[in-house]
């Protein structure tokens, strides 16, 4: 085999194994996400607040944080 054939068969050998392995990472990371408890859906809650819309604004209130 000539040198540029083995380089060029290297070459394509490295591209193919880099595939194969972002193909399976990818799909490691696509998987369904944990459901999460009731005592961390809690937690969330009280730290960032419930998950419903905000109350709209009443006319004349300010948009600046209260601290």
């Amino acid at each position: 085999m000539t040198r540029p054939a083995l380089i060029v068969s290297v070459c394509i050998v490295i591209a193919g194994i880099a595939a194969i392995t972002t193909v399976v990472l990818m799909r490691g990371e696509s998987s369904a996400t944990p459901q999460m408890s009731e005592e961390q859906r809690a937690t969330r809650e009280k730290f960032f607040g419930t998950g419903k819309a905000l109350p709209p604004i009443e006319k004349g209130q300010e948009m600046r944080p209260r601290w």
